[in-house]
């Protein structure tokens, strides 16, 4: 059963976004994304300082199934990104929202947020799509 923690924010393409304290934006890929995908063997990350734009692609994620492009579900500056996965792509589908995070970027505009999904339309999203 996939989890869908309610402070995050979601995209149709399988995103989610959760702002910091700090106003930065930390995204990854769901719980439902990844268990999708089935084991992670590979993340391609953006680059820092890289500018994105919503719905931009902003990475790859590579399965034993299937390779997915991974998407900036707001506009905004590359400013970290997750280390930890190009040693350790598991991380993705052992903990989706806590150590598997992809990257963090200082958003142009948080207003884009409104338009993502909450917890509740998101599981809608994906339940649809089981069936």
């Amino acid at each position: 059963m996939s989890e869908y923690p309610g402070e995050l924010k979601y995209a149709e393409s399988h995103e989610w976004a959760r702002v910091e304290d700090d106003g930065t934006v930390t995204v990854g890929i769901s719980d439902h994304a990844q268990d999708s995908l089935g084991d992670v063997v590979y993340v391609e990350l953006p680059e820092i300082g890289t500018d994105v734009s919503a719905k931009g692609e902003a990475g790859v994620v590579e399965s034993v199934k299937a390779a997915s492009d991974v998407y900036a579900p707001i506009s905004g500056k590359i400013i970290s990104v997750n280390e930890t996965l190009e040693d350790a792509p598991e991380t993705v589908n052992d903990s989706p929202y806590k150590q598997g995070w992809f990257f963090r970027l200082q958003p142009t505009d948080l207003t884009e947020l409104e338009s993502m999904l909450d917890a509740n339309a998101y599981q809608a999203l994906c339940d649809s799509e089981e069936h």
